[in-house]
């Protein structure tokens, strides 16, 4: 394992340990907060949605779309940055508390999975058009927009860049 992998190992879970976790963390009173997304090229509004989320709980758990759903979402030629890489940038941040890597296009088995508290979505999104929205009723959470206004994207950043981001 090198460094940057032994690092986010630390916060990357398996889907079954981290509901074990959320659990544990749910039943000492601690709100969980679910985010998630393909954080291709991290940018500032990728950091900022993050940080809104965490300050919605206690405990932040970011799902991140693995590379072969990141190109079913995004196109070929997405991710621009492996899941492996996207994985350790995140554990950096210090809103993450844990990590998580995803298939489907959507997070609906994995908030179903751990019934967090708050599902937060960037604020490309309403309240009414988050995907996983009736997923997060069902189980009697809550769907909460955070972050600032969109105005950035890694595809606006690839294409402000000519495409020329390496792979």
């Amino acid at each position: 394992m090198t460094g940057g992998q032994e690092l986010f190992a630390g916060k990357l879970r398996t889907l079954a340990v981290l509901r074990e976790e959320t659990e544990r963390l749910k039943a000492r009173g601690k709100r969980v907060v679910f985010a998630n997304g393909c954080f291709d090229v991290l940018h500032v509004g990728h950091v900022r949605y993050l940080r809104g989320a965490k300050a919605l709980g206690d405990v932040l758990v970011v799902a991140v779309n693995s590379d072969a759903s990141a190109r079913l979402l995004k196109g070929e030629g997405r991710p621009y940055t492996p899941e492996a890489e996207r994985l350790e940038i995140l554990a950096c941040l210090e809103p993450v508390d844990y990590l998580v890597l995803f298939d489907e296009s959507d997070a609906s088995r994995l908030l179903l999975a751990l019934k967090p508290h708050v599902h937060a979505k960037g604020t490309d999104y309403t309240a009414e058009t988050v995907p996983e929205r009736e997923t997060v009723r069902s189980y009697g959470g809550e769907v909460a927009i955070c972050g600032d206004p969109k105005g950035h994207s890694s595809s606006g950043l690839g294409a402000r860049l000519g495409g020329r981001i390496p792979r």
